[in-house]
């Protein structure tokens, strides 16, 4: 009898044991996704437009952290409508995926789908948006998708590191200066250097931009994602300042928000921007 308790009492001990291995082994994972974290901050103002064009969304699953910022074009009906399909769309399909094994497919397919989606809603008007998009996976590397003329680009000690091209005339006017077909003034003096020669919600949508091979990130990088408003507002320098700060992203973006409010521009164009930083 005495046999059978000490041997109960044996198990119990190494069940108790295991019990509070896993136990530990759960809060030290815990701990660790915490401290894998990507801090998020934004911000955003209308400017001095009769409406806000702009539509910005982030998002995180197992695969990581998603951050999608599409500016609609003011100059044609339906701005809000294209960013807010866009971005919708790019989120939804990102708390789909099981894995990011196929990143480039996801973005590119995403971007035909999101570019049907808003052709569709149109019925025939016009519209358009231009839309980024970052992930951050749980590597700490950076994938991305950008078409149109927003900013995607990565803070690291203290100097901007540029991630996509802009989709704008000046680009084929720059590759005409190159091939000696026209002069830098000739450039500098188009009037229509910075339309945009691609965006998502139109029939000739091309494709949208995407990073050859991911980008590994640093601890302490910024990744900053900017509509127009914000690049065209404040200089290099000014946005170098405010998002060197050793604050909170939110805390920036709010500052840079500010910053752009403070400039008073009667043209003033919706501006939006999202933070992502790697603390680890």
């Amino acid at each position: 009898m005495e046999g059978k308790l000490l041997s109960y009492l044996i198990i119990l001990i190494f069940a108790a044991i295991f019990l509070g291995l896993l136990i530990i082994r759960n809060v030290l994972v815990k701990k660790s996704k915490d401290s894998r974290k990507i801090e998020i901050g934004n911000g955003q103002t209308i400017g001095r437009r009769d409406e806000q064009d702009d539509y910005f969304s982030t998002a995180e699953t197992q695969n990581g952290t998603i951050a999608v910022l599409a500016d609609g074009i003011s100059g044609l009906a339906n701005g809000r409508m294209a960013s807010t399909i866009a971005v919708t769309t790019f989120i939804q399909e990102f708390k789909k995926l099981n894995s990011l094994a196929n990143i480039q497919g996801f973005f590119k397919e995403t971007a035909r789908v999101s570019n049907h989606m808003i052709v569709e809603n149109l019925q025939g008007s016009n519209g358009g948006t231009t839309l980024i998009a970052a992930i951050i996976d749980e590597q700490g590397f950076l994938h991305w998708g950008a078409v149109g003329d927003s900013v995607i680009t990565i803070l690291r000690n203290g100097e901007f590191i540029a991630v996509n091209q802009k989709h704008i005339f000046e680009s084929v006017l720059k590759e005409r200066y190159i091939a000696g077909e026209i002069s830098q003034l000739e450039i500098e003096e188009n009037p229509f250097k910075k339309r945009l020669i691609n965006y998502l919600g139109y029939e000739g949508f091309k494709k949208l931009d995407t990073g050859i091979s991911p980008i590994k990130l640093n601890t302490g990088d910024k990744v900053c994602l900017m509509s127009d408003g914000i690049h065209d507002t404040l200089t290099e320098v000014e946005l170098e300042k405010y998002v060197s700060q050793s604050i909170s992203p939110q805390e920036i973006a709010q500052n840079i928000i500010e910053a752009v409010e403070e400039k008073r521009l009667k043209n003033q164009d919706n501006a939006t921007i999202i933070i992502l930083e790697k603390t680890w």
